[in-house]
């Protein structure tokens, strides 16, 4: 396993970042807080013109034929700009869904337990306003369902102010369109891309801590030269960095499933991503002083959005209890 990055995909994490800046300034970002419609068609048909959703589709349907490698690479580039909307479910979709590796069709994800398949219990749908697919996960498969079928009533104030959420008391059963072997590859490998948005934020909010402690004076110094603020800033780094080996280790299992359990290495990258990018949300408001907890300081955005992609593809509870039990298996029955 090889984890140096070749020349194309430097390029590659590279030109997304570049169109990320071009496209989905912080600016232009802000400006949609707090509304209904976060995704503006007209940028998400360039992800799709730029690859981010066909990238993993085979070249003989259309696709660019890359690997999960490759995704998580772009996909923490638009973790890094805090990009709105189902990026995940629509690359997850491609290739199943007509429009979805376009970006001409948005698609989203929701899963289903068993305690909401009755309509026992409600659910959270994000960006329902602008989906024009919604996918149903279960342990059944995946089913598609009308997002205008679902009867859902809007959260007044939700967490993130970039993703908008709907509660929805029940779901309609939808048209099967993929099997359970599906539904399982999409939970494992969108656990790995909504790590790498993860790893994204996590290296955004960094960027912010340093540069704010060299610019900020106090007593005649930059409060960088601190050493309480110097520990707070390293100790970002190396969460970022950790979980970053984390998520390009479980995205190269993913290709090459012959080196690992591709699903263990997922569990492993998701739970540590999601602490980087909390732990760095908390760390670099704390840098920031009585700045950080103002909403003008954008820290708080990245923050927010590590909580709720901290509960997508798998919350840390359920994650470490499927990885103990892999390892706990694995410790029992000791390979020969």
């Amino acid at each position: 396993m090889d984890f140096e990055l070749t020349e194309f995909q430097v390029d590659l994490a590279e030109g997304v970042r570049r169109l990320c800046e071009g496209r989905f300034g912080l600016e232009r970002i802000r400006a949609l807080e707090s509304t209904d419609h976060v995704v503006d068609r007209g940028a998400w048909t360039e992800l799709g013109d730029a690859g981010v959703f066909n990238l993993r589709v085979a070249e003989a349907d259309g696709g660019i034929g890359l690997g999960l490698a490759e995704a998580a690479l772009v996909f923490e580039e638009l973790g890094r700009a805090l990009v709105p909307g189902p990026l995940v479910a629509s690359h997850l979709a491609a290739g199943l869904v007509d429009g979805a590796d376009t970006g001409s069709t948005v698609v989203g994800v929701v899963e289903r337990d068993g305690g909401t398949a009755g309509g026992v219990a409600p659910v959270l749908i994000e960006d329902l306003a602008d989906l024009d697919v919604l996918l149903v996960l279960s342990p059944d498969g995946v089913a598609a369902v009308d997002p205008r079928s679902v009867d859902a009533v809007a959260v007044a104030r939700p967490m993130d102010p970039l993703t908008p959420l709907w509660t929805v008391s029940h779901l309609p059963g939808g048209t099967p369109v993929a099997g359970p072997d599906t539904a399982a590859v999409w939970l494992r490998d969108g656990a790995v891309l909504t790590a790498a948005l993860q790893i994204g934020a996590a290296a955004w909010t960094t960027e912010l801590a340093v540069d704010y402690a060299k610019q900020r004076r106090q007593f005649g110094r930059p409060v960088g030269g601190f050493q309480a603020v110097k520990h707070l800033c390293a100790d970002m780094v190396v969460r970022t960095e950790v979980a970053r080996a984390a998520v390009h280790a479980a995205a190269v299992t993913a290709d090459q499933p012959d080196v690992g359990d591709p699903a263990t290495a997922a569990w492993e990258a998701k739970l540590l991503a999601d602490e980087a990018a909390l732990a760095n949300g908390r760390s670099s408001i704390q840098v920031h002083g009585g700045m950080g907890f103002t909403w003008e300081v954008p820290v708080h955005l990245a923050y927010k959005r590590a909580r709720v992609l901290a509960t997508q593809f798998g919350t840390d509870d359920r994650l470490a209890e499927a990885l103990a039990e892999a390892l706990a298996g694995s410790l029992a029955d000791p390979p020969a």
